[in-house]
């Protein structure tokens, strides 16, 4: 007897608990083998299972599916990996994480603004030989064919490229972030200077930073005490720019501008927008299994 299409939607909507979703893998299984062949443009289950292993905390279960050979063709849209990508990302799982972009690259699926998005954040985490190779490939493979990188992106790749020393690069990609008037590029400014040894105009830019004649209305700059600290140790060498440089720390202090928040915490939270969020993970929404809210690490844009 063929399963139905209506019949396994139904099914994963009601499932609740980790026995059915076994339960839901063999029907999965089976349903698969028998629509295979069907013509495209049939209901996509992939996101829907993701969705589920989500909501379940069961990224082993969505990764053996998902890299299973006889279920090729079953997750055949990018939001099914980049379900799982971000939630082995939230885990703290980069290495697996990176095997689901591997294998998304392996089949054929194409990339979205989404996937670039996790893959160099993914990348960064890592920051190993491979994941450099990686990063580079990828953000010149999306530049090439034009896709629509995000700011988000070029974040995580100014920062990356510092990691390396690389500065040429990291001003390049910094170059391509059109808005610079967020916190993480407010920072990211700072870091640039410290490293092409623009050290004046950085103590001059958190001056302005600190002037008290700003109006309350205008939220002023905010600076990761992580990022003042990589400051100072370039400033300790030049005794008048470091007394001006920690009269000015001071003030930054005592007028709440300096966070604890570090760089990457920065880069990894969902950014607060006032746009609608976006619809893939349905973030901030009810959980209609858990009667829980839905968070996502990083696609919140």
């Amino acid at each position: 007897m063929l399963i139905l299409r209506d019949e396994l939607k139904l099914l994963l909507h009601l499932c609740q608990t980790k026995d059915e979703v076994e339960i839901v893998k063999r029907v999965i299984y089976r349903y698969h083998a028998e629509n295979k062949n069907v013509a495209f443009g049939g209901f996509k289950f992939g996101p829907l299972f993701m969705r589920l292993c989500y909501e379940m905390n069961l990224e082993a279960t969505a990764l053996e599916l998902i890299k299973d050979q006889a279920l090729h063709g079953f997750f055949s849209e990018s939001s099914s990996f980049n379900i799982l990508m971000d939630l082995l990302f939230t885990k703290g799982h980069y290495e697996s994480a990176l095997e689901v972009l591997l294998e998304m690259k392996r089949q054929g699926v194409k990339f979205s603004s989404d996937t670039y998005l996790l893959a160099v954040a993914i990348c960064y985490k890592l920051n190993n030989s491979e994941s450099r190779r990686i990063f580079t490939t990828l953000l010149e493979d999306g530049q090439l064919k034009g896709v629509n990188i995000s700011r988000r992106v070029y974040y995580f790749a100014v920062v990356f490229a510092l990691k390396q020393n690389d500065i040429s690069r990291a001003r390049s990609f910094y170059s391509h972030i059109i808005n610079t008037e967020s916190r993480v590029c407010t920072n990211l400014t700072i870091l640039l200077q410290v490293a092409t040894g623009d050290l004046e105009d950085l103590v001059q830019r958190l001056k302005k930073a600190s002037e008290s004649s700003v109006s309350s209305f205008v939220k002023k700059p905010e600076f990761c005490m992580e990022v003042l600290a990589t400051a100072r140790e370039k400033l300790e060498d030049i005794p008048t720019l470091h007394v001006q440089f920690e009269e000015i720390v001071a003030k930054l202090q005592a007028s709440g501008q300096i966070i604890s928040q570090t760089l990457d915490d920065l880069l990894c939270q969902p950014p607060r927008t006032k746009r609608r969020p976006m619809q893939l993970l349905k973030l901030n929404q009810i959980s209609r299994r858990t009667l829980k809210p839905i968070h996502s690490a990083l696609l919140a844009e």
